[in-house]
């Protein structure tokens, strides 16, 4: 079921929107096959290609989706246990500024990708629907794990879309 507008902050439609199916955990699984293509056809020096000056190169842009893989998995997987606690942002650049993607082999990158993906997939599927509806608070406003899940979905659509508009990454 699709996240009601009041479960998470407005910022998150333009994810939650991306997300075209009505069983997200279908577009999560088939989000494995695109980035397993992705690997297929790259390599690593492809990989540090930038379309522009000061844009995140190719590694960076999947190292950024695996940041915001494990960063929205906690807290779905926090809020869905019924942590009180506000959970904290992040500044995307300042993460892939700080990761050194464009060191790391693509293969490392795309590994801990597809770990972090299987890992949350088999969390989000033993959610019950209680848990994915509390709300808690991230990056100081009101979510609940099920927004999490189809914004962790519909943001890796948002930048696939980008690999292949933008890198040509096809």
């Amino acid at each position: 079921m699709r996240p009601a507008a009041h479960e998470f902050p407005a910022y998150y439609e333009q994810y939650v929107d991306q997300v075209e199916a009505d069983d997200v955990m279908s577009t999560l699984e088939s989000q494995r096959e695109e980035m397993a293509t992705i690997a297929s056809i790259l390599d690593d020096d492809s990989a540090r290609y930038r379309y522009e000056d000061g844009k995140w190169s190719i590694k960076e842009v999947i190292g950024h989706l695996l940041d915001a893989e494990r960063i929205f998995g906690t807290r779905a997987l926090c809020i869905a246990r019924g942590e009180t606690q506000p959970l904290p942002g992040f500044d995307e650049n300042t993460y892939v500024a700080n990761a050194a993607f464009d060191e790391r082999s693509l293969k490392s990158i795309m590994d801990e990708w597809f770990h972090l993906r299987d890992a949350n997939i088999c969390l989000f599927a033993s959610l019950s629907e209680e848990d994915v509806s509390r709300i808690g608070i991230a990056n100081g406003k009101p979510i609940t794990p099920r927004a999490i899940i189809w914004t962790i979905a519909g943001h890796t659509v948002h930048h696939l879309r980008i690999l292949r508009e933008r890198y040509g990454v096809s």
